[in-house]
């Protein structure tokens, strides 16, 4: 895929830059979960959570929890996601957008 730049000194958007190196999805799937990392991290703080506290909420492991909670680590279920949500009193919502 290759932009064409309606100015020369102005380059592609950063999305299309990731699709020509093929890493689009990866990038993507990275800051999503760096955003979900933080907003469960935030909440167990406002909730005065620990996370030995938390783990034992999830009924999982303090090292699944440390999984879930490491941001560059993308390899995580919906199962455990909404299990994170219910431990905080919380609920998921995803959507579809358009590209």
């Amino acid at each position: 895929m290759e932009c064409i730049m309606a100015n020369a000194h102005i380059g592609c958007n950063f999305d299309d830059f990731l699709a020509e190196e093929a890493i689009l999805e990866e990038a993507t799937a990275t800051a999503i979960k760096r955003v979900i990392a933080w907003q469960i991290e935030r909440e167990m703080t406002a909730q005065h959570i620990t996370k030995t506290a938390m783990a034992k909420r999830m009924k999982t492991s303090r090292a699944a929890l440390n999984r879930l909670l490491d941001e560059t680590d993308t390899s995580l279920t919906l199962t455990t996601l909404a299990s994170a949500a219910a431990a905080l009193g919380k609920r998921l919502n995803f959507e579809l957008t358009n590209a």
